[in-house]
């Protein structure tokens, strides 16, 4: 398997109050087990290998980069719609 085939995953926290942050991230085993935990309490997933790629190599706790708060509101906004919430 070379680099490009790995499978990288992370998560993010919201708190609506902070930019979001990386809650958990990794590649290989660890991207599969924070996809499966992400499906066994339905949180809604979201694929863009590029995303992935670059969020999965920041450390646990930091806050996304300004560059990315766009998309990344966009994909909570989405994740929202998905789940029949809205926000505050």
């Amino acid at each position: 398997m070379n680099d490009k085939d790995l499978k990288r995953a992370a998560a993010l926290h919201y708190d609506k109050r902070n930019a979001p942050t990386i809650s958990a991230a990794g590649e290989g085993m660890t991207a599969e087990e924070i996809v499966a935990l992400a499906e066994q309490y339905g949180v809604p997933l979201y694929e863009h290998p590029a995303l992935a790629d670059y969020l999965s190599k920041m450390p646990v706790g930091t806050e996304i980069p300004r560059e990315l708060y766009y998309v990344i509101a966009e994909i909570i906004a989405f994740a929202y719609v998905l789940t029949g919430k809205t926000p505050d």
